[in-house]
């Protein structure tokens, strides 16, 4: 799984930072990483002209699953650490309902599996 920091330009970009934020992404979907080829995470203050706020610090993540359109969930909240864990938690959510909803679809077909004539 492949994880893409990205940040506004009003945010710090340093390494420490993108380190700590992949971690948490990359254990929040951890389970689903068989199927994730890419995740793309953005971060940005949304009130940086005007320094404080509440819930101007703004995480948006996309995913890619393997055979599915991209999943994208946005979070804003006080700090960073409370947008990434808010947004991951939302995608949590995402993928393990777009992927039962595709099992469940598959289970329940009525109609008749395709025969090979050869």
């Amino acid at each position: 799984m492949q994880i893409q920091i990205r940040t506004g330009h009003n945010i710090e970009g340093h390494e420490a930072l993108a380190t700590h934020f992949s971690g948490v992404v990359e254990e929040s979907l951890s389970r689903f990483s068989d199927r994730i080829t890419q995740v793309e995470v953005h971060l940005s203050d949304e009130n940086s002209d005007k320094k404080g706020g509440i819930d101007d610090m703004r995480c948006m993540i996309e995913v890619r699953l393997k055979g599915h359109q991209p999943i994208a969930v946005t979070h804003q909240a006080t700090t960073l650490s409370q947008a990434v864990d808010g947004a991951a938690d939302k995608l949590t959510r995402a993928i393990e309902h777009t992927l039962g909803r595709q099992s469940h679809q598959a289970s329940h077909r009525t109609d008749p599996p395709l025969s090979r004539s050869i």
